[in-house]
């Protein structure tokens, strides 16, 4: 119920209408509006409305009685009792002066402050004014990442008109925009989230926007979501960031949270917009095997190109986290800012960040990670991080705009041109999937339990571990010596940490996982995002995000982004790297410093060097050099060196014996030379120090004496001649050789030992028996230069001494074989066999050969007959009367054999032939000849075969 109460004021200079609302806690925002209005003395109607939550209006109207020369107003009370909320509003309006409106909002936060309005609104004739109250409870649509969710927002509107007596242009002022003609419906921001609504017949709604917290989406990422300021600037929601990581070999993780493994070792597209908003912009990836058998790949570079410039993060050396920069194919100094892109160093991450764009990329070496805002790239990208829509749908999606089966084989249709790799191409289509899973089952490595404990247990709720243990176990199996596991537990608490759970792992992996910092820094597992320095504020302390990384020292912090000094009090950091603190005075690079507070903070100036006496370097050799003053490194002292390049005087050449002395003398630069002996022996050339041998000839034995030739001023060398013996061994005589003193002891005759154990000389030809056996033959024959020996055995043919009378047993001519006196009856013709060698064509039988020969007396008679007057002859020959031929094998020099026949004769006869006509006598002593011829031809045969 509403109740108007009239009340009277005399001479009130203002009319002020206040508005109260009571609701939730958490009303921020306090809007004042304040409306000069000009009216003349006449009836003034005031009307207020009250709103409620459901939308129902009720209007009263209040009027009071006036009269001339006096002062008559109304006040209006509204009270909403239909809601939560309470709205009183009170209005006093005078019939002169000011109209002044004041509204209070208590509701829900709003990121605006308390506001203060003022309108000015035109003047009209003189006619009954209203004053309009109303409070509105609207509700607004928001639309999220995860779809739409409603906000309630509770407005507060306060309307006021005032007339005048003549109509005259007029103004409305306000802190937004301002329309000097508005027709009904047209609308306008004032500020501080204060809306300005034109209704009808000059009356003006102004609105102050209460926001309500919409309903947290859920993101199939499993991040939480995030907020952002709606368009207006005054309320906000929710959304899921686009966030894609990859780690290890490599290890991808979508925008919207699909997880999958793929070892191409080309370069590929990760992000790019499908429909392009901004030039030339995208991020791309170059991968390689990271592995001798090429099995696996592992990111090399990241490549974020931004209109104009292209910037490339590419690791320093494999599996390492460190990371050079280059943009536009020049390397740079960290930080670096230019042209809309940042790049910095955060913790153990290389950050490139867009702030236009709202997004970053970061890589370490190991691992990476894209982070994009919804509201400008949501359903608007493609590549390996797939499409950023809170739908893990579609995120394996093809340039050609087709979903694949796998994002595997999506992946490797992101294939780019890159001249570095010549045996990629872009366009192939792959024939099938690669394969990401391991070949065999292994043993899960003790590293990647970790992310299952209560190490990581803290983060489970937030970020959920499974997808990255499977690619942990899946590394730890493929490749076991690389720990690549490392990445995973990497990745995994980044993301804790940037979900502001902070994980310290490394500690509990046995050093397989650790970081090493340089000296002057500590490792913290959970650090600011961007250091503290000296130069920045300390905006990083409320951050609820963490990186991991090297940092300065509790006590100490960063000088500088660009300088990387930690100092415990912020004061100077010069060329030298070195701290200083205000005021403090230092040289360097021969420049006298001072370190002050404002400003560039170093301030130098030139050293200044004391004045020195002239030095003068008279002297031939010496000059003058300026050295370094231990005193004063920048002030040199100048001294007088001594150079003898520059003497005039020539170094003598000394003959063989002598050598060069100098000596320099005192106050002098320039040596004096002179030749003195070594004190050695010369002979042909060359120096011989003393009691060492010097050669002369072969015939003496020669030394370097102690003694020295006066004359020559060399030693004296003395020489003794070598003692020969003249004595040589059997068989040998000294004979003189070139080149030796002595002669030498040549071999000139065959020195055999027979098997009676005494030697036996031979000369070259000679043949001797042996003194015991005259049946064995020794001989001696040089050939070039080489005296050979031989022995023969003499084979007699059989005997049998009981066909000789007594008596008559005698020796044959070669005085070894036996036989029978000649007296005795003739021996019959029979076969005698003999053993020897077969020497044929220079070759000869290995072993001696039995071989057989006609041997016997036939009757041979020459007998005178008378009845021919003559004599008569009857002659018969022993002679073979059957043979055989048989083989043997000859062995030659060259070492080779050959087949060779001989004659064999089984049996002998007698057998008749011509006589001759000389007297038997003479055949008689032909005969003995032949039987002599015959045994020397065997022992020269014999003779033959030894000497071969």
């Amino acid at each position: 119920t509403i109740t108007p109460t009239p009340t009277t004021l005399t001479n009130s200079p203002t009319t002020t209408v206040s508005t109260t609302t009571s609701g939730p806690p958490f009303q921020e925002p306090t809007a004042s509006t304040t409306i000069p209005t000009s009216v003349s003395t006449s009836p003034v109607t005031v009307t207020t409305s009250g709103v409620t939550k459901t939308g129902s209006t009720i209007k009263t109207t209040a009027s009071g009685p006036t009269s001339s020369g006096s002062t008559s107003h109304s006040t209006t009370t509204v009270t909403e009792t239909s809601s939560p909320m309470t709205t009183t509003a009170t209005r006093t309006t005078p019939t002169i002066s000011t109209a002044v409106t004041t509204t209070t909002t208590s509701g829900p936060s709003s990121p605006g402050p308390a506001a203060s309005t003022t309108v000015s609104t035109p003047s009209v004739s003189t006619s009954p004014a209203s004053v309009t109250t109303s409070s509105t409870t609207a509700t607004e649509s928001f639309t999220t990442s995860s779809g739409t969710t409603s906000s309630s927002v509770t407005t507060i509107t306060t309307t006021t008109i005032t007339t005048s007596k003549s109509v005259s242009p007029g103004s409305t002022s306000t802190s937004g925009p301002t329309s000097p003609s508005s027709a009904p419906g047209d609308s306008w921001w004032l500020c501080n989230c204060t809306k300005a609504i034109c209704i009808e017949d000059d009356i003006i709604q102004v609105v102050p926007v209460i926001c309500n917290p919409p309903p947290k989406p859920t993101c199939t990422n499993g991040l939480s979501p995030v907020r952002v300021i709606d368009e207006d600037g005054c309320c906000w929601h929710w959304e899921c960031d686009c966030y894609c990581t990859g780690w290890g070999d490599p290890h991808y993780m979508t925008f919207d949270g699909l997880y999958y493994s793929f070892q191409g070792n080309c370069t590929y597209v990760l992000v790019e917009e499908i429909v392009k908003t901004v030039d030339n912009f995208g991020v791309y990836i170059d991968n390689y095997h990271c592995d001798t058998r090429d099995v696996v790949s592992c990111p090399k570079t990241i490549i974020v190109r931004h209109e104009t410039q292209e910037v490339r993060m590419s690791i320093v050396k494999p599996n390492s986290l460190q990371v050079e920069v280059t943009v536009n194919k020049q390397a740079v100094a960290l930080p670096y800012k230019k042209f809309g892109l940042i790049i910095y160093q955060s913790g153990i991450n290389c950050v490139v960040e867009i702030p236009e764009r709202k997004m970053n990329v970061t890589f370490n070496g190991l691992s990476f990670s894209v982070r994009m805002p919804h509201d400008l790239f949501g359903n608007n990208t493609h590549g390996q991080c797939g499409t950023c829509n809170n739908n893990t749908a579609d995120d394996c999606m093809l340039p050609n705009g087709q979903i694949a089966e796998n994002c595997e084989t999506m992946a490797d249709h992101w294939q780019v041109v890159d001249p570095s790799k010549p045996q990629c191409s872009p366009g192939l289509i792959p024939t099938k999937a690669p394969s990401t899973t391991p070949t065999q089952p292994c043993k899960e490595s003790s590293i990647c339990k970790l992310l299952w404990g209560s190490v990581f247990k803290p983060c489970h709720k937030f970020v959920n571990p499974e997808k990255y243990y499977a690619a942990c176990v899946f590394d730890s199996c493929v490749l076991p010596n690389l720990d690549l596991e490392c990445s995973s537990l990497q990745i995994y608490a980044a993301t804790c940490a940037d979900q502001g759970v902070c994980i310290d792992w490394r500690g509990h992996t046995d050093g397989v996982c650790s970081y090493k910092c340089p000296s002057d820094k500590e490792y913290k597992a959970c650090g600011p995002l961007k250091e503290i320095t000296c130069k920045s504020s300390q905006q990083n302390e409320t951050s609820t995000k963490y990186v991991e990384g090297c940092f300065c020292p509790n006590g100490t912090m960063l000088f500088d982004s660009g300088i990387d000094v930690c100092v415990k009090t912020c004061g100077c950091v010069g060329v030298d790297m070195v701290p200083r603190e205000f005021g403090e005075k230092f040289t360097v690079d021969c420049q006298d410093c001072i370190c002050l507070e404002g400003g560039n903070g170093i301030v130098c100036q030139p050293h200044e060097c004391p004045k020195q006496s002239k030095t003068s370097c008279d002297g031939e050799g010496f000059y003058e050099v300026n050295e370094v003053n231990s005193e004063d490194s920048c002030c040199p002292v100048v001294t007088c060196k001594c150079n003898t390049s520059l003497c005039v005087a020539k170094v003598p050449k000394c003959t063989l014996g002598f050598e060069v002395h100098s000596h320099i003398p005192t106050g002098q630069c320039c040596p004096v030379y002179q030749c003195v002996p070594k004190r050695v022996c010369v002979h042909q050339n060359a120096e011989f120090l003393p009691n060492s041998s010097v050669f002369v000839d072969k015939c003496q034995n020669c030394i370097c004496t102690n003694e020295v030739n006066t004359s020559t001023q060399l030693n004296i060398i003395s020489c003794e001649k070598i003692p020969c013996n003249t004595v040589c061994e059997p068989g040998y005589e000294r004979q003189p050789v070139k080149g030796e003193c002595c002669g030498k002891c040549v071999q000139t005759k065959c020195v055999i030992h027979t098997t009676s154990s005494s030697d036996l000389i031979l000369s070259p030809g000679e043949f001797k028996n042996d003194p015991y056996n005259n049946c064995t033959i020794y001989s001696c024959v040089n050939i070039r230069n080489q005296f050979i020996s031989s022995t023969s055995e003499i084979t007699c043919p059989a005997f049998n001494e009981e066909r000789c009378k007594p008596g008559t047993i005698t020796l044959l001519p070669n005085g070894c074989c036996k036989t029978c006196a000649p007296l005795d009856s003739p021996t019959p013709c029979s076969v005698r066999q003999r053993k020897d060698f077969i020497i044929y064509k220079g070759c000869r039988s290995e072993h001696g050969v039995v071989m057989t020969e006609c041997e016997g007396t036939c009757g041979t008679f020459s007998l005178y007959s008378a009845e021919a007057n003559s004599m008569e002859h009857s002659c018969s020959c022993c002679r073979e009367s059957r043979t055989t031929v048989k083989e043997v094998q000859l062995k030659c020099p060259t070492g080779h054999s050959i087949s060779h026949k001989y004659v064999y004769v089984e049996s002998c006869s007698c057998q008749e032939t011509e006589c001759s006509s000389s007297q038997s006598s003479e055949s008689h002593s032909r005969e003995e000849n032949d039987r002599e011829k015959r045994t020397l031809n065997r022992i020269k045969r014999a003779i033959s075969l030894t000497s071969k």
